[in-house]
């Protein structure tokens, strides 16, 4: 493979075809030899320059990501001095009281809501690439429907199944998420459905997903019922120490698995035909994707609920400033997911002193513009 393509498969910034042109075959022929080797020096230098200024970026947004996390744990009822907060976490001596709270109810929630944004974020770019779509999610295709409906009937089969909650709630979520996602894949091998075909099987599943919650809550008592209503609304009020680990397990599993298949999902961004010409295996890649995405909505949905638009709004960030190569995109748009679900948390117990509003409900304000911007503004020739 040429530079020219490795850079276009990058995302890189090129020079302009007439410079190009100009300085290798605008020349007399027997000086475009020795023009040659300038040409790819300057290219070399030209990557270098955007690699550094993006992996800057990425430096920034996980200061800013540390900034969030100390305002967050700060945050709620009772306003913790940031100095105090910086000091617990920093393991520095600071008021009791205040260590109290941040390590059993505040801290956990914050790091819950990295966590989750960062499952959600992935899962999202994830998703849009394998089908070529900027509006594809793991919310709009069904699979967030899926992991909520395994989590609703779990709260609702737990009278006569008292398994405990941590087990359970995320084992059916995790099974529905699957089952959305291989049911979305096999309408895809069927006749050789392409991408729009997948994501219309994803809407179906939405709404499938959503009439069954639907009647699962006309079935439940009515504490099964408050549960259920709660939970998707999409809230961390009752993150803990046990379920940040289990979501934070699956996505430190998952996220070097997409990691090295990352020049695999870039090249399939240069289109189905040529990945293939380049030796992607797409619909293995596609396949396996499918089942980490699964993995990492089940673990974010089973403990906070549905929280839309994350998946959706933080790749198309990460994509405006670190551009397409999926080493750098991957963790940029973990990062932006991060961020967002962090400022959602910090405006969910701001909005009203005193009470939390549902997180799920400030995703979907912050979201709903952008879905409409991405709507009216994005070209298909973008993608």
């Amino acid at each position: 493979m040429t530079a020219l393509t490795r850079a276009r498969v990058r995302g890189e910034a090129l020079p302009p075809a007439g410079s190009l042109a100009a300085r290798a075959g605008g020349a007399a022929p027997h000086l475009a030899p020795h023009l040659a080797p300038d040409l790819a020096s300057d290219l070399a230098r030209a990557y270098r320059r955007t690699a550094r200024r993006r992996l800057l970026l990425l430096g920034l947004l996980g200061l800013a990501l540390a900034l969030a996390l100390v305002v967050d744990a700060a945050t709620g009822p009772a306003m913790l001095p940031l100095a105090e907060v910086a000091r617990a976490l920093l393991g520095l001596e600071a008021d009791p009281t205040t260590r109290v709270i941040l390590f059993s109810i505040r801290l956990p929630m914050a790091l819950m809501a990295l966590v989750v944004g960062a499952a959600l974020g992935v899962s999202g770019v994830v998703m849009q690439t394998i089908l070529n779509n900027p509006l594809a999610s793991c919310y709009t295709l069904g699979v967030s429907a899926g992991a909520g409906f395994g989590a609703a009937l779990a709260i609702v089969a737990a009278a006569a199944f008292p398994w405990p909650e941590a087990v359970g709630v995320p084992l059916l979520a995790f099974l529905f998420a699957l089952s959305a996602c291989a049911a979305v894949a096999g309408i895809g091998r069927l006749r050789g459905a392409g991408a729009e075909m997948l994501v219309l099987a994803g809407i179906a599943l939405l709404f499938l997903f959503q009439a069954l919650q639907s009647l699962l809550q006309y079935l439940a008592s009515p504490e099964a019922l408050a549960q259920i209503v709660f939970w998707l609304f999409g809230s961390l009020l009752k993150a803990n120490w046990q379920k940040l680990g289990l979501v934070t397990l699956a996505l430190a599993l998952t996220l070097p698995l997409l990691l090295r298949d990352a020049w695999a999902f870039t090249a399939l961004r240069l289109g189905e035909e040529r990945a293939a010409g380049l030796g992607v295996k797409v619909g293995a890649l596609r396949l396996r994707a499918f089942g980490i995405v699964s993995v990492l909505t089940a673990a974010a949905v089973a403990f906070t609920g549905t929280i839309g638009f994350i998946g959706l709004v933080a790749p198309h960030i990460a994509r405006l400033l670190l551009g397409e190569d999926q080493r750098l995109l991957l963790p940029g748009a973990a990062l932006c997911g991060a961020l967002l679900l962090s400022a959602a948390s910090v405006a969910s117990k701001t909005l009203s002193p005193g009470a939390v509003f549902p997180i799920g409900i400030v995703t979907a304000l912050i979201g709903i513009p952008f879905f409409l911007w991405l709507i009216l503004s994005v070209r298909r020739r973008h993608w």
